[in-house]
């Protein structure tokens, strides 16, 4: 009984000692990794990185939290600062890592511009595969509330999000998913939209699910490099159902270095006339070819059996997205910055 408590204890020791020990290790990686952007060139300021708490995390887990961080690449101009945030990973293996946000505001500035995001219960979690690189294996994003804004205005906002990045078999593939609840465009992206008064205040549907190729997995150097660059989009579904309008699109597209994308998209279109003035409003399709443009679709919503509503091909190639032959506009450049 005696050699059994002296063989308990004993092995607490050793792991209490094996925790304490990778918790400073821990520390001093997170502690090394700001010193290293900052000579890097980066701006870099933290006020105080430590753990929460005298033991914190104690047994199982580490937390370590870092007050104020802020972060701004000269290169490309994106700078970030928060109030604090705060890491947790299981003991036994730090590459499971839960990244917590404080509630409240942040600060996401590119060049002459910030954008305010507030967030409650803001937290990602990575899973990270052994090695140097921290190649990523699993990424989730999830947040309650949340707002998008100027600091004046309200851009967008929501009443929950949900974002998913899972490594596939072959390392620089991922499967994407993003879903929204009580997505609400701000007033000036519904006047910029020429939003009818009608139309409700928030989306009953937004929701995307997609297989994407990278040039190169996602690991530490996207963060402290260059962001690997989708090269293929297996679109498997693409949902969006705002008031009357409903938008339903899959596909596949090639993306070439350039950014420029080339394939066919399906579209299931219910209401499409509000579509196709909205894309007028916003400019993705020229004053000029609105009518145009608009002949061919109800000719094409006939052909389908209902005038209202639309199931189409745009075909994207050499730059511009056609109907038919018909080009109704430039493809937009896919580039992650």
């Amino acid at each position: 009984m005696k050699g059994g408590i002296r063989i308990l204890l004993a092995l607490i020791l050793l792991w209490s000692l094996y925790w304490a020990l990778a918790g400073w290790g821990l520390r001093r990686n997170v502690e090394g990794w700001f010193a290293e952007q900052s000579a890097r060139g980066w701006q870099v300021e933290v006020a105080d990185i430590s753990a929460e708490g005298r033991l914190s995390g104690y047994p199982f887990a580490h937390r370590t939290k870092v007050s104020l961080p802020t972060l701004a690449d000269p290169q490309s101009g994106i700078a970030w600062r928060a109030d604090w945030l705060s890491l947790e990973s299981p003991a036994i293996w730090p590459g499971h890592q839960t990244l917590r946000f404080a509630d409240g505001e942040q600060r996401l500035s590119w060049y002459d511009r910030t954008a305010v995001i507030a967030t409650r219960g803001l937290a990602a979690q990575l899973s990270l595969a052994p090695g140097l690189a921290l190649e990523v294996e699993e990424m989730r994003l999830s947040a309650e509330d949340w707002s998008l804004g100027n600091g004046r205005d309200l851009a967008l906002s929501g009443a929950d999000l949900a974002l998913s990045m899972v490594q596939a078999a072959q390392p620089q593939d991922y499967r994407l998913s993003a879903e929204v609840h009580g997505f609400r465009p701000g007033a000036a992206l519904r006047r910029l939209l020429r939003a009818a008064p009608e139309l409700p205040q928030t989306f009953e549907t937004l929701h995307l699910l997609a297989d994407v190729r990278f040039d190169h997995p996602w690991d530490r150097a996207a963060l402290e490099e260059r962001r690997p660059q989708p090269r293929r989009i297996d679109l498997e579904r693409m949902e969006a159902h705002w008031g009357e309008m409903r938008l339903l699109a899959t596909g596949e597209l090639d993306i070439d270095e350039a950014g420029v994308p080339s394939g066919e998209l399906a579209l299931q279109v219910e209401e499409w006339q509000g579509f196709l003035d909205l894309a007028v409003d916003t400019g993705l399709l020229a004053p000029g070819l609105r009518d145009q443009v608009g002949r061919v679709v109800a000719m094409l919503a006939r052909a389908s059996g209902n005038p209202e509503d639309l199931d189409i091909t745009l075909r994207l190639s050499g730059g511009a997205v056609r109907i038919g032959p018909f080009p109704i506009g430039a493809a937009p450049r896919i580039l992650l910055r």
